[in-house]
């Protein structure tokens, strides 16, 4: 078997005022890159790329850099042709490259799996998990009408976990933190996310007070390039440290897992090299005793079928991470959900078709397709 073709398609939708604000501010769209992997022999398998900006740039990086390494290749070859893309980096790997250089290798082994007729995480070497934890993400930043909507929602669907994303300043972020807790039945976890919005000292403050209220984690307080930052957080707080959403490759990932800055780490596949690399980074962290939940954030369908099936693989798998807000993207892209909460079980399942388990919509692909 040969990779005959490979094809990119830029998807974007717009999102509601207040359905997805951080501190940085209320996201009016989200986009990713779709990938299209065709063999000789007629199987097709599609991997996602994180492309929140101009996602035809990554279309024509792929096409057109991307592909002509990978035509006429063996897919299940995915770790020599993970290293021969990765050599079209000239410095440090990231960036669009490497999320470009995800979705084909996600389509890759997707590829794998319908040819084996076998779901991923059993190519993996499974860990046996068909369902997994999951945590609703995420509650608006300080927007409390909205927030209580959504609190409501998660609640009513059965989480056991909910994430609020915090925000600048420290003093208005620990208001915020406390008037979520009193939003939040006793019974469920919270944890938060900062989206890097401190420097150290106020990010030591707010760790702090979240300790005190009983916060699960406190996600992505600082820059993610501060890994001293994060050394010195770890060291000043009780509270536990989690992050990792922004790194590209194992070598991205490794100094803040050996360093034991963070008590677990997200890689997101989309962006960190596809299945073949986070694996690798969740490989690593199982060696320093630290836990693996992979981030989703704004990903679509394929996304939360990649995650879940290293969810199910994965022996320091934690949590997953279920979001709530719309999204045709994630909730419409597939013809059956994937990533959502079984209100029956409390539980995510996880796809058991070949592959990732999951069948796209194609009409729902093209009423997505970014122009332009």
């Amino acid at each position: 078997m040969k990779i005959a073709e490979i094809k990119a398609i830029p998807l974007t939708m717009p999102i509601a005022p207040g359905e997805h604000r951080t501190w940085w501010g209320d996201y009016p769209s989200i986009s990713i890159i779709l990938v299209e992997v065709t063999t000789d022999e007629g199987i097709k398998g599609y991997g996602e790329g994180l492309a929140r900006y101009c996602p035809q740039s990554y279309g024509l990086m792929i096409e057109n850099l991307l592909a002509p390494r990978y035509i006429g290749q063996d897919p299940f070859a995915v770790e020599a042709l993970w290293q021969r893309a990765f050599r079209i980096h000239s410095g440090k790997s990231g960036g669009m490259m490497m999320e470009a250089i995800s979705a084909i290798d996600i389509a890759l082994w997707d590829i794998m799996g319908k040819a084996l007729n076998q779901p991923i995480h059993r190519l993996l070497g499974t860990y046996g998990r068909t369902e997994v934890e999951a945590y609703a993400s995420s509650i608006s930043w300080s927007a409390e009408e909205k927030a209580a909507e959504q609190i409501e929602a998660a609640t009513a669907m059965g989480f056991k976990m909910i994430k609020a994303k915090l925000g600048a300043p420290a003093d208005e972020a620990i208001a915020w933190c406390r008037k979520v807790r009193e939003m939040v039945r006793s019974d469920i976890k919270l944890c938060a996310d900062a989206n890097f919005a401190y420097d150290l000292d106020d990010a030591i403050r707010v760790a702090r007070a979240l300790h005190e209220l009983d916060f699960y984690w406190l996600e992505e307080p600082i820059a993610p390039e501060d890994i001293d930052g994060y050394k010195r957080l770890r060291a000043a707080s009780p509270m536990r440290i989690v992050a990792g959403e922004s790194e590209h490759t194992t070598f991205g990932a490794r100094e803040i897992i050996a360093s034991r800055a963070v008590g677990m780490i997200q890689p997101d596949c989309t962006r960190a090299g596809g299945i073949t690399e986070t694996r690798k980074i969740a490989n690593l962290a199982y060696a320093f005793n630290v836990g693996y939940a992979p981030h989703i954030g704004g990903g679509g369908a394929i996304s939360s079928a990649a995650n879940l099936q290293l969810s199910a693989a994965m022996p320091n798998f934690t949590i997953f991470e279920s979001m709530i807000f719309p999204s045709a993207l994630r909730d419409q892209l597939a013809t059956e959900p994937v990533g959502a909460i079984d209100t029956r079980t409390g539980l995510v399942p996880v796809p058991q078709g070949p592959g990732l388990g999951i069948e796209l919509d194609f009409d729902m692909v093209e009423k997505l397709r970014s122009e332009g």
